[in-house]
């Protein structure tokens, strides 16, 4: 029984006397040329459209070795069907999911706009927007995304967002992109579908295979038959909140991608990506990293400064719901501007905050009133800043999650660790009134005190670069890039369970101290714990629970090596004198012979600096100058510095 031949099949054996009669023979030939013709009989090995899956290697391409491909008979309907289950509706710049998307107003981020337009239109070819979180980001590439759609210029845009399980991970990125580069061009369309119906696998392949498959070789097999000119396909690739995509070697892999693949010489692609300034895309941009040399990077929250677009926003705003209302006279620019400066350049902050007012069942002059005066008390109720707060829940979740994974950050508290941090920045560890003037500690001396690497800081914030960094001053300290984001770690009610008290700050950072000078001569940092101890353990109005360690740190001599360091190192237990009492209260009902040896030692060192001040004074061409064998430092005298420092003598 002859064999049934495919396209794919080799014609069976003929028999000795099949084809016996000439013009049969010449018949067949003519049917089997026809049916080539038509796409539908066997072909020859140079007319082959595909390598076969069967004997293709992973990430070979069904365009391998064409030369005549004919495409008109893909795709069917179960292909199609294939490559729209694998795509992320949600992600697309005019999605349903998206209907109220952030995008920025007709006056706002004009010269912006207008820069990054020209760059895409003149084919540059990667463009990275990096910014803090609520730096209007997302609002930038849906404009962006709107503007290029008018123009005729946008071949695809993708909008990662962490809550949506659909676009929150690569898996549809590549699908998502080769649709919407398919829906411009019918060529391209069916090439790219000719890629599903013959690697069923494709999607379950890795995300560099993915894009070579379905654009990179689709795409120049068009151009090399000269079946299209791919200079004329809509050329701008938009990719928002690489941040929003979980797993950071995955957004890793999609950069290296995106480099490898789309930004190939022959292609015509624009890659415009914005992102918080987080590890991937951050190390990437980097001297060094693989996108310096090609990228174009703008960094939005730097060099960019946002306040008069947010005037502009709220004005606006404000205006249009004074026709809602009837009263024009309902807010005043006073209110403008304190909002402005309260939202530090965070244009999320401004966002967020007319939303609130701005609510159908509420009076808007009412609302205003309460963001303008809003306190965390026990029976306020109103939650402007609800939206807000759960940005910084889920970026601080993340950075802790990622942070304590780490093994050799085991036992290490990422939350304390960051309030640490930002009660140095906000107020120099100092609630206590006589300290009140102090200033910021050097980073350095924080980790050295808690016992930590130079760069512990820098690994600290790695996944925190939307919210702080870190400035150079007169030392490194860590800078919080939004006043909103100190407010909400300072306010229980807000922060709820990420919330760190001050005691918890003041009691970890006092132990650290008292357990560097019990170890001298072996720590290398005896003079910081002794010169920090005073302003971590009498913070004014913040229970410091160290009564345990104040007894064995008397019991071991540990007040002994401080009497015997330089009398400049003291100058702080100087002023605390007045409140040992009541810092050692609880100490005094279990050990009063303890708070004896250190009333003893105290009263001693408020002698020497007396003695030390009174010499001060009688000889001011000494100020600067090294007396008596104390140190100095910038032509001023230690322990004068440290009582200018805490707020005693001008």
């Amino acid at each position: 029984m002859p064999t049934k031949q495919t396209s794919n099949a080799r014609p069976a054996p003929r028999s000795p006397n099949q084809h016996s009669d000439p013009s049969a023979s010449r018949r067949r030939g003519r049917k089997r040329g026809k049916k080539a013709q038509d796409g539908q009989g066997p072909t020859t090995t140079s007319q082959r459209p595909f390598t076969s899956p069967k004997t293709a290697s992973p990430g070979q391409s069904v365009f391998e070795g064409a030369h005549h491909f004919q495409t008109k008979n893909f795709p069917n309907q179960a292909t199609v069907q294939l490559l729209v289950e694998k795509i992320s509706p949600n992600a697309l710049h005019n999605s349903f999911a998206r209907y109220d998307a952030p995008k920025c107003d007709e006056d706002t981020r004009v010269e912006l706009t207008a820069e990054l337009m020209e760059r895409i239109e003149n084919h540059q070819r990667l463009l990275c927007m990096t910014g803090a979180a609520g730096s209007g980001k997302s609002a930038l590439q849906q404009t962006i995304a709107e503007h290029c759609e008018r123009s005729g210029i946008l071949g695809s845009a993708y909008f990662f967002a962490n809550a949506d399980p659909t676009r929150n991970t690569i898996s549809t990125v590549v699908p998502t992109i080769a649709f919407q580069l398919g829906s411009h061009d019918p060529a391209v369309k069916q090439a790219i579908n000719a890629v599903v119906a013959q690697d069923a696998v494709i999607f379950n392949r890795s995300l560099r295979t993915q894009m070579d498959s379905l654009i990179v070789r689709p795409l120049r097999y068009l151009r090399e038959g000269a079946r299209l000119d791919i200079t004329t396909l809509p050329h701008a690739i938009l990719i928002d909140g690489l941040d929003e995509c979980q797993g950071e070697d995955r957004q890793e892999e999609l950069l290296t991608a995106i480099r490898e693949c789309l930004l190939a010489d022959d292609l015509p692609f624009c890659v415009f990506i914005t992102s918080r300034p987080e590890w991937a895309i951050r190390t990437a941009l980097a001297p060094g990293g693989h996108l310096h040399a090609v990228a174009y990077n703008v960094q939005l929250s730097e060099h960019h400064d946002a306040s008069g677009d947010m005037r502009r926003f709220l004005r606006r705003r404000f205006e249009q719901l004074s026709l809602r209302t009837g009263n024009p006279h309902w807010f005043t620019e006073e209110n403008i501007e304190t909002l402005v400066k309260a939202g530090s350049g965070q244009f999320i902050y401004v966002a967020t905050m007319y939303r609130w007012i701005s609510e159908r069942r509420a009076s808007p002059a009412e609302r205003l009133k309460i963001v303008l005066t809003w306190t965390p008390d026990a029976e306020q109720r109103a939650r402007p800043f609800e939206a807000l707060d759960q940005l910084y829940m889920n970026i601080l979740l993340n950075a802790k999650n990622a942070y304590e994974a780490v093994d050799t950050h085991s036992g290490r508290d990422f939350l304390l660790l960051i309030k640490i941090h930002h009660s140095n920045l906000v107020n120099g560890f100092s609630d206590h009134p006589y300290f009140g003037r102090s200033l910021q500690t050097p980073k350095s001396d924080i980790t050295d005190l808690l016992g930590l690497g130079d760069e512990s800081v820098e690994i600290l914030i790695s996944d925190l670069h939307s919210l702080v960094s870190i400035k150079m001053g007169v030392f490194p300290y860590l800078h919080i890039l939004h006043k909103s984001f100190s407010d909400f770690l300072n306010t229980e009610s807000r922060a709820k369970e990420l919330f760190v008290p001050p005691s918890r700050v003041y009691t970890h950072m006092a132990k650290s101290c008292l357990l560097h000078i019990i170890r001298s001569p072996g720590s290398n940092f005896l003079s910081d714990a002794i010169y920090h101890l005073p302003r971590f353990w009498a913070s004014g109005g913040v229970l410091v629970e160290i009564d345990d360690e104040l007894i064995d740190f008397t019991q071991k001599g540990g007040w002994g090596k401080i009497d015997s360091a330089y009398p400049s190192w003291k100058g702080g237990y100087y002023l605390i004198l007045e409140q040992l009492d009541v810092l050692t209260e609880g100490v005094k009902k279990r050990k009063p012979e303890v708070v004896e040896v250190m009333r003893t030692y105290f009263e001693k060192w408020k002698r020497e600096c007396d003695d030390f001040y009174a010499e001060f004074e009688r000889n001011p061409q000494e100020r600067g100058e090294e007396v008596g064998g104390y140190t100095e430092w910038n032509g001023r005298n230690t322990i004068e510095l440290y009582l200018v420092d805490v707020g005693v003598y001008e």
